[in-house]
C-alpha cells in the first residue's frame, strides 16, 4: 500500500480541505465528509492545492495506514467535487423497483415486498422500461455509504448462477452453470 500512501491528492477547485487535529474535513459542492486519523502512523500536509501523506516508520501497520488513509482521503476529495454512482439491475420474472423519495420497494418474488429505508446522504432512483430488467440508480458523495448501502440492497437477492435471477451490478456478467441433465437410456 505504501505506493498508493507516496502519490499527493490533488485539490480541485471548489473544494475546502481543513485538518483539526487528527480530523480531516473536506467540503464541496455535493457536500461535507469527516474522517479521524491516526496522527502516530501517517502525517498529512496542505499545501499549493495538494495533500501529501507521509508515514511515521515502516512498520507493517504504518505502510498499511499509509496508503489507507490516502485513498479515504482521495475518496472523500472525489466524493464532494464529482460523486459517485452505482447502478444495479433487477433480473427476473415478476422482480420490480419502485423508488419514493428515500423509500426503495422491490419485489423480489418472496410472499411479501421488501421496503428499504436509505439514508438522506444517497439520492435513489428506479427506472422500469418495458422489455428490459428495472435498473434502481443510487447516488452519494459518501463512497463508503454508498457501497454498504448497494450490497445491503444486493443481498436480498444474490444472483444465481443457473438462469441468472437476482440483483446484479449493471454489466456484471454472472458466471452460468449448465442445469441437470436428463438420464441417458
Amino acid at each position: 500500500m505504501s505506493r498508493i500512501g507516496k502519490s499527493p491528492v490533488s485539490i480541485p477547485s471548489g473544494v475546502e480541505v481543513k485538518m483539526d487535529g487528527n480530523v480531516i474535513t473536506v467540503k464541496g459542492s455535493k457536500g461535507e465528509l469527516t474522517q479521524v486519523i491516526d496522527t502516530d502512523s501517517v502525517t498529512l500536509s496542505i499545501e499549493d492545492g495538494t495533500i501529501t501523506f507521509s508515514r511515521a516508520t515502516d512498520a507493517p501497520s504504518h505502510r498499511a495506514k499509509h496508503g489507507l488513509y490516502r485513498a479515504l482521503v482521495q475518496n472523500m476529495v472525489i466524493g464532494v467535487s464529482e460523486g459517485f454512482k452505482k447502478e444495479l439491475e433487477v433480473e427476473g420474472v415478476g422482480f420490480r423497483a419502485t423508488a419514493t423519495g428515500q423509500l426503495l420497494e422491490l419485489s423480489l418474488g418472496f410472499s411479501h415486498p421488501i421496503a428499504i429505508e436509505l439514508p438522506k446522504e444517497i439520492k435513489v432512483s428506479a427506472d422500469t422500461q418495458k422489455g428490459k430488467a428495472p435498473v434502481v440508480t443510487l447516488e452519494s458523495h459518501d463512497k463508503q455509504l454508498l457501497g454498504q448501502a448497494v450490497a445491503k440492497i444486493r443481498s436480498f437477492r444474490k444472483p444465481e448462477p443457473y438462469k441468472g435471477k437476482g440483483i446484479k451490478y449493471v454489466g456484471e456478467i454472472i458466471r452460468r452453470k449448465a442445469g441437470k441433465s436428463a438420464a441417458k437410456k
